[in-house]
């Protein structure tokens, strides 16, 4: 890692930026201001996530002092606020969410990161790579296949299909009469609700939302990540992933579960040896 002893790191947190939904992003940035060009990384969390979860915030610092650009962001209809982006005050837009507005979400954070005239002397505009946890495993693959400034890919824990994701049979015909089902949220304990647009949204788009046509389709360098006692995304989906991209790299961590032995709060000063597994092998993808 290169540590730069005469400059501090830069941390910006909760910018708001405007995307096309009607719901605000909240982005945190992290890199050292030297004026010179950096690579960009940016990170997306997963399903009931947000962007200051566990020691996400310890991963961004370690990326910063290995000389990237980092870039972590809420999701517009994760459920939280700009007044509350860590607990979920907005269960009426969780409620909205789609795998589509995410996607859109993330392009416009690539744009705005490229378009910000604060951030132009400190990124390198053709090295941009995506991080994707759980869920938005997914959303990084699909944005790697339709745009082409994605030049490396990281998948955590990710899914490999969201179709067979989706409630079946008879909890599936209530879904659609009853318009929302809810699944209870162990931290908060909060009734999160799931509308059934989501999965007409879904349908709607689903040869753009096909994972597994775009990790056969990319071109890209990509890392998948796993912990071998995921208990939340079956490693079977890495397997998957790695059998339709032979060219990715494959790397379990040996003892992990689905966040790689972190939980929220995190008030260590330094992440579990797993995660640390992770943010090493991340950071060494990136580099070479």
């Amino acid at each position: 890692m290169c540590f730069f002893y005469f400059y501090s790191m830069k941390i910006i947190t909760n910018q708001i930026v405007n995307g096309n939904s009607q719901k605000p992003i909240l982005a945190d940035v992290f890199f050292y201001e030297i004026h010179q060009p950096k690579p960009i990384v940016i990170f997306c969390h997963g399903y009931k996530g947000f962007k200051d979860w566990g020691a996400w915030n310890l991963m961004a610092k370690a990326f910063a002092e290995a000389d990237f650009f980092f870039v972590k962001f809420n999701f517009s209809h994760n459920g939280g606020t700009p007044q509350n982006p860590i607990d979920f005050s907005d269960l009426e837009a969780f409620g909205n969410n789609n795998y589509t507005k995410e996607m859109d979400d993330l392009g416009t954070i690539i744009d705005w990161i490229f378009s910000n005239q604060n951030f132009k002397n400190e990124i390198k505009t053709d090295e941009i790579s995506l991080i994707g946890h759980s869920r938005a495993g997914g959303i990084v693959l699909l944005k790697s296949n339709e745009d082409s400034r994605i030049k490396k890919v990281i998948t955590l824990a990710a899914v490999c299909d969201y179709e067979t994701r989706f409630r079946k049979g008879d909890d599936f015909q209530k879904w659609k009469e009853n318009g929302v089902y809810f699944v209870k949220n162990e931290r908060t304990l909060q009734e999160m609700p799931h509308f059934f647009q989501f999965y007409e949204d879904f349908e709607k788009n689903k040869n753009r939302l096909n994972i597994q046509n775009a990790t056969k389709n990319i071109q890209i360098p990509h890392l998948i990540i796993h912990g071998n006692q995921d208990n939340a995304v079956s490693i079977e989906d890495a397997k998957n992933l790695h059998k339709w991209n032979p060219k990715a790299v494959f790397k379990i961590i040996e003892n992990a579960d689905h966040v790689f032995n972190i939980f929220h709060p995190w008030t260590k000063k330094s992440v579990s040896k797993e995660f640390q597994e992770v943010i090493e092998n991340s950071i060494k993808f990136l580099k070479f």
